[in-house]
């Protein structure tokens, strides 16, 4: 049965109320995944961990990619409200044992548990909408739901940096408390008891798929722990690492396997036979890959090399947001306007995604915030205008029957890119980091023991700590004012040099999604 003709309209009140606290918890949910950015070289400065520094941000990108999916499935079968509500009281309850974390392990284990509900409130915000609106006016409220999401992006990382400036950065996870409570008690009054599919998918295709979703969870948890194990500079680790990452990959080929022969899959395979929709997936991951390096490391190039507090790097970075935004917008009217040129306007918006990539890289510790501006705004422009492009062309080139599964699919596919990306990219930063100090600090004269340098390659929280030269100083006992200066110079050339190697990473990923976007060899939208 088409979904029109399913669909049963609601009271007036109960749809605008609904729409209201589901776009406010959606907002919160989407906030947490930026608002760290420029707080975590503050929490490393205070817990330590600098080999843990992009884990903050993993953890809760991990379970809101994973549950995301799964919670789909769910909800077809069971209803939305129930999971709706339990995200909830999930992520206020992750969002309190993270501002009360006194070590990093902690912080990262409540990041996950946080990430779990935020998830499950981003993904049935999305699905919510079709059980809310008729077909008919789904584009113009999904296109407010994608505005808020995007302004969550915009406010999170200065939002963030005068939270941890102001206060302590506990209060960027304690302040979502007082704004949820709220919206719990009215979801639970006016959010619909059930789905407009429930029924039907319950009768239709038969029990949840529990094989594969545990084999989704494990298998992609595996991979990103590994990941991320790689990035430490331990042998131990590294091998370790390897072995976790490989078990993911073995376990997510089960997955797939799995999904051929279930009933009622969570990610059904024969929509990957339709190429513009497979590769516009493909794209979606790539570009995901460069979204989430960018926003996790900006941050600390203006904190680390410019030496910024966490409220002006924050606001640095709201620029590069704002251009994501009017990026999306601009490229939304665009395409619709003229008929779906989608590889051209993928190309054109990845192009300039990269010369704003390429000119980041060429920035350092001299030069001006008004140049690194105007590179991050083009760069986020980039971003955002191949947000529309990639998700209409997959909507637009997939049966009716699994738009549903394809939006999800392309929200899941972005959420892997981002892990991807952070823990790639970050072991990049850590390695690159390391070398280039053992290889700068060999040519000069200054009197460091090799624990002390093994200390400060391996934890340079200095550059990014108010008091660093005092921390240089106990750390170098014996230097002279002039030789921590020189140090901090250093240091800044060091790091500035790993975030250089960082975005030509994501440089090269960029130019290899402009070949693949040549398979994009459809236009026109589908009626």
């Amino acid at each position: 049965m088409e979904a029109s003709k399913s669909f049963v309209p609601l009271h007036r009140n109960q749809v605008i109320i609904t729409m209201v606290c589901v776009m406010f918890a959606m907002f919160l949910a989407a906030l947490d995944q930026t608002i760290v950015s420029t707080a975590t070289p503050q929490i490393i400065a205070d817990l330590g961990g600098f080999d843990r520094y992009t884990l903050i941000s993993t953890g809760y990108l991990l379970a809101s990619t994973v549950s995301a999916p799964i919670v789909g499935s769910l909800s077809d079968t069971y209803g939305r409200k129930r999971f709706f509500l339990g995200a909830i009281i999930i992520f206020v309850i992750g969002s309190t044992l993270c501002g009360l974390s006194s070590g990093i392990n902690q912080l990262v284990l409540f990041r996950v548990l946080q990430g779990v509900g935020g998830g499950v409130i981003m993904a049935i915000t999305f699905i919510s909408i079709a059980d809310l609106f008729p077909p008919s006016d789904r584009g113009k409220y999904m296109g407010l739901v994608a505005a808020c999401y995007g302004l969550s992006s915009v406010i999170g990382p200065t939002l963030g940096g005068y939270i941890t400036d102001s206060f302590s950065w506990h209060w960027i996870f304690f302040v979502n408390i007082p704004l949820s409570i709220p919206v719990l008690l009215l979801l639970y009054r006016y959010f619909p008891q059930k789905s407009i599919a429930s029924d039907e998918i319950n009768n239709a295709n038969g029990p949840a798929d529990w094989k594969g979703m545990a084999l989704l969870i494990v298998g992609i948890t595996f991979i990103v722990v590994g990941l991320s194990m790689v990035e430490s500079q331990s042998t131990k680790f590294l091998f370790a690492g390897g072995g976790i990452t490989f078990a993911g990959i073995v376990l997510m080929c089960v997955f797939v396997q799995v999904e051929r022969d279930a009933n009622n899959p969570i990610l059904p395979l024969s929509i990957f036979r339709i190429r513009m929709v497979s590769v516009s997936l493909l794209l979606t991951l790539l570009t995901g890959f460069a979204m989430f390096g960018a926003i996790i490391f900006v941050p600390l190039y203006f904190q680390g090399v410019l030496g910024l507090s966490a409220t002006n790097s924050g606001t640095f970075l709201t620029p590069m947001m704002l251009g994501v935004v009017v990026g999306a917008g601009v490229s939304g009217q665009i395409l619709s306007r003229t008929g779906g040129q989608f590889r051209l306007q993928f190309i054109l918006g990845v192009t300039i995604m990269s010369i704003g990539t390429f000119l980041f890289v060429m920035l350092d510790e001299t030069s001006s915030y008004v140049m690194s501006i105007a590179f991050i705004v083009l760069l986020g422009f980039g971003l955002g205008s191949t947000f529309p492009t990639l998700t209409v062309s997959v909507q637009n080139f997939t049966p009716s029957t699994l738009i549903g599964v394809a939006t999800s699919l392309t929200q899941f596919a972005r959420s892997v890119g981002g892990l991807l990306g952070l823990s790639v990219l970050g072991m990049v930063l850590t390695h690159r980091f390391s070398t280039r100090f053992e290889d700068k600090i060999s040519g000069t004269n200054l009197p460091m023991g090799e624990e002390v340098i093994e200390n400060i390659k391996n934890d340079p929280k200095v550059l990014v700590d108010s008091e660093s030269q005092n921390i240089i100083t106990e750390l170098a006992s014996g230097l002279s004012f002039e030789q921590v200066e020189e140090l901090l110079n250093l240091l800044k050339k060091v790091l500035n040099g790993a975030i250089g190697d960082v975005f030509i990473v994501t440089l090269v990923v960029l130019i290899l999604s402009l070949g693949i976007s040549v398979a994009l060899n459809q236009k026109g939208f589908v009626r």
